[in-house]
């Protein structure tokens, strides 16, 4: 599941955790494709075309990154869900650093996203990466990910 997201030509990945490793990846496989990205700010490098700006203020552009989506302000969330609402043929990634996976059916972002990834380094010396496939706000499929270090 996590080949057919960098995969994705369209579609909201949901990333929780603090996965810059993984969001990397993700931007350099869709920058790699030939998509414009256009994020907030960039927390870690990708190689490409890369513009800064705000997503919700317009521009068209191939694929967008938003950083820390849930922890904004209610207003500020409003807006994006309508901006998320807008259009359906866009590759959004929201990167989250807070962990969320079960607590996900709290948010209305759920309604918005066909993705979560939520990232957790464990203190045993293992990383878990739970995917979920979300289809009009519900759990679909899911498939978890464990790698030792």
């Amino acid at each position: 599941m996590l080949k057919e997201i960098a995969e994705l030509e369209e579609g909201r990945v949901l990333l929780t955790g603090d996965a810059k490793k993984l969001a990397r990846i993700y931007l350099n496989a869709w920058v790699g494709r030939g998509k414009t990205l256009l994020v907030e700010y960039l927390p870690f490098q990708v190689n490409g075309d890369v513009y800064i700006g705000s997503p919700l203020e317009g521009g068209d552009f191939d694929a967008y990154l938003i950083v820390n989506p849930l922890s904004r302000p209610k207003s500020e969330r409003e807006k994006l869900y309508s901006w998320l609402g807008e259009g359906e043929n866009k590759l959004v990634l929201l990167y989250e650093q807070k962990y969320i996976k079960d607590s996900i059916i709290r948010y209305p972002i759920k309604e918005f996203i066909d993705y979560l990834i939520a990232y957790k380094r464990e203190t045993v010396g293992f990383e878990r990466i739970d995917v979920m496939k979300f289809e009009a706000g519900r759990i679909v499929a899911e498939k978890s990910y464990v790698r030792k270090y």
